[in-house]
């Protein structure tokens, strides 16, 4: 991540996750030379580089504008049924400039919006991450998050 007031919130706030649950970020390479491809190559290229990073029993969330919104706490809830039910890694995805491949919406097995506006890699990384940490707060009754 280039911005290094964004990329120091970011480590902040993921070092906080660990103390809750298992969390890394994968950041794929993007994609080279892409003023010749058009909007479709790119997300089919995107799209390849994902599902390659993606392992079989994953269960993937894409998020999405066209996904469901949450509220802060229903998120946390959301959170703690996928815990307490997928055995295997859940994986949240992040799409390119164009969205995703039809291979990649196929794949997933939900997909969630975090609004619908729009914003960059580096801020969508960003407000997941401290969502994430917020609905981990929410499970465990600290007094981060205010209603």
């Amino acid at each position: 991540m280039g911005d290094k007031p964004l990329s120091q919130l970011l480590e902040k706030y993921a070092k906080r996750i660990v103390h809750y649950v298992p969390f890394e970020q994968e950041i794929i390479e993007d994609i080279k030379n892409v003023k010749s491809l058009s909007e479709n190559e790119q997300k089919v290229l995107e799209g390849n580089k994902i599902l390659k990073s993606i392992q079989p029993g994953d269960y993937v969330i894409l998020l999405d504008e066209k996904g469901r919104e949450l509220t802060s706490r229903s998120f946390a809830e959301f959170i703690e049924k996928k815990i307490q039910t997928i055995a295997k890694r859940i994986v949240f995805v992040i799409g390119g400039p164009y969205g995703f491949s039809d291979e990649v919406y196929t794949r997933a097995n939900e997909k969630i919006s975090l609004s619908k506006m729009t914003f960059t890699h580096e801020m969508v990384r960003l407000i997941f991450t401290e969502q994430l940490y917020r609905a981990m707060t929410i499970l465990n009754g600290e007094p981060y998050h205010h209603e």
